[in-house]
């Protein structure tokens, strides 16, 4: 259980806090967004790729498993700490938000965490980190 709680929690709060700092910067900057959006979007990408890939690495049991449910864990907890984060910071989000940001944006957020997973998991497979010799030689 820790390990998909571990992962789903913590990229809830990865995905919660971009989304808050691309509204927060949307509020001040309306026209000029688009950048940030795309950085944040690829470092919340890169990070559950890069998680993934570790995983492999570690020979974690059923990753796959492990990593849909914490797609899941971090959708619906993207959503709701999203608007709380909105609601308190940016723009006085109110309660109504959260039926959109629990269906609509809890989907996309979970693609967001396990499309980009699987392909570390694959590529984990692929790519190994170097291993030292027994001597100590390079």
């Amino acid at each position: 259980m820790g390990t998909w709680l571990l992962r789903g929690g913590v990229l809830a709060v990865v995905h919660a806090a971009g989304e808050i700092a691309v509204a927060a910067f949307a509020v001040r900057h309306p026209t000029s967004q688009t950048t940030l959006a795309a950085i944040v979007l690829g470092v919340l990408v890169a990070v559950a790729a890069v998680w993934g890939m570790v995983d492999r690495w570690r020979e974690l049991a059923r990753p796959e498993r492990t990593w849909l449910i914490a797609a899941l864990v971090a959708g619906w907890g993207a959503g709701v700490l999203g608007v709380i984060g909105r609601a308190a910071f940016v723009d006085q989000t109110g309660a109504s938000a959260l039926g959109g940001a629990l269906t609509g944006g809890a989907a996309f957020t979970a693609l967001l965490v396990f499309v980009p997973a699987a392909i570390g998991l694959l590529a984990g497979t692929w790519i190994r980190p170097g291993r030292r010799s027994a001597a100590g030689e390079d």
